[in-house]
């Protein structure tokens, strides 16, 4: 019963600090919309990353890891949406110019 808490513990210490490690550079980009130093490969392939966390999370047997699945929840939301504001500005933005 133990290692059992203990894991859940690890797995709740990790999400949370994944979310507030991750969310102050997703909210700083989406506040002030630069993205000129932010590689797009980089999120791209975070948002994917994150997808298949949070399936993983979700799909577990016998139960959810909700850890899991919430803190990909989470970082998949935020690099999606960092992911296209890079893409505006990169692409859709210089067009415009």
């Amino acid at each position: 019963m133990e290692q059992s808490f203990f894991y859940e513990l690890c797995g709740w210490v990790a999400s949370i600090g994944m979310v507030l490690g991750y969310l102050p550079q997703a909210v700083r980009t989406i506040r002030t919309r630069q993205t000129d130093d932010i590689a797009l490969p980089t999120f791209l392939m975070m948002a994917v990353g994150g997808f298949c966390f949070m399936l993983q999370g979700l799909l577990h047997q016998p139960e959810v890891i909700w850890s899991l699945f919430l803190t990909n929840l989470v970082t998949t939301t935020c690099s999606t949406i960092v992911f296209s504001i890079k893409v505006y500005n990169d692409f859709i933005k210089k067009k415009e110019r």
